[in-house]
């Protein structure tokens, strides 16, 4: 990339690629390269993590600012770190392959622990847990149970576990994929789907902010942990978010985040 020319045609070079791969890298926030540069925060090194944004309540923009329960609980983190929170925004589907690019320092966007996924990450300890849930419009009395699905057009985020799910349940060619869980439980009024499954606390957090006529049917698919990512071979940075979330959960910081967004703690097991 690196041509010789005058210095000023180099610093606008410079200039030019640098705001380029800034807007290659999704819908940012803010986007310094990951691995702790200092900002202008009294020096401090900002500690970036990536969520996709839209996937409320844990990332999603209100008034045009980023928040949530994924943002909070990565401000806490940044600050028992000694570090500036940096939130950051990139397609879920694009997510892992991001971090492992190094846009960003860490993932926190409610992935859950899978063994494939840990053959591409780092995980700390889960910092919620909850479920695959299947959900469907008020008054379908055709699906109760998975057993049911069979056939059925099922809506689900791409790259998800939960299109994992689908395909078990499912035809291939009757999967919709979305980039975000509430479209595809919007998209169940429609007609269009006959079930979204989806992380369980999502969907009744949907319901009771009346999104729609949704309800959940038949039993948890699967109970869940969800993790922080770290790229592979950073156990530091894995040991580093650990101690810090163990500080948050024991001086009540994250029953505090928890209970304001779902009014319970949702680190504790099920």
């Amino acid at each position: 990339m690196k041509k010789r020319a005058k210095w000023s045609g180099i610093l606008l070079s410079t200039v030019l690629v640098g705001s380029l791969l800034l807007s290659a890298c999704g819908s940012q926030e803010s986007a310094p390269a990951a691995g702790g540069q200092a900002s202008g925060d009294g020096g401090k090194k900002d500690f970036t993590y990536a969520m996709s944004g839209v996937y409320k309540p844990f990332s999603f923009k209100e008034n045009g600012q980023l928040t949530g329960f994924d943002v909070e609980i990565g401000q806490a983190l940044a600050e028992r770190m000694g570090m500036n929170a940096v939130p950051i925004t990139n397609p879920f589907e694009t997510i892992i392959p991001g971090l492992d690019a190094k846009k960003y320092d860490a993932v926190i966007g409610s992935l859950t622990v899978t063994p494939e996924r840990q053959k591409a990450v780092l995980f700390t300890n889960p910092y919620y847990r909850s479920g695959s849930q299947i959900f469907v419009q008020e008054g379908n009395t055709s699906i109760k149970s998975k057993e049911d699905l069979k056939g059925k057009k099922i809506g689900v985020v791409k790259a998800s576990n939960y299109l994992d799910w689908a395909k078990k349940l499912t035809d291939e060619d009757k999967i919709t994929q979305y980039d975000s869980d509430i479209t595809a439980l919007l998209d169940l009024p429609t007609g269009r789907l006959d079930a979204v499954i989806t992380d369980q606390v999502v969907g009744l957090r949907f319901i009771k902010e009346g999104g729609g006529k949704v309800i959940d049917v038949g039993e948890p698919l699967s109970f869940d942990e969800q993790a922080i990512a770290v790229r592979l071979g950073d156990q530091e940075a894995v040991e580093r978010i650990n101690k810090a979330l163990d500080e948050i959960v024991k001086d009540g910081t994250y029953e505090k985040i928890s209970q304001k967004w779902f009014g319970r703690n949702i680190l504790q097991k099920q």
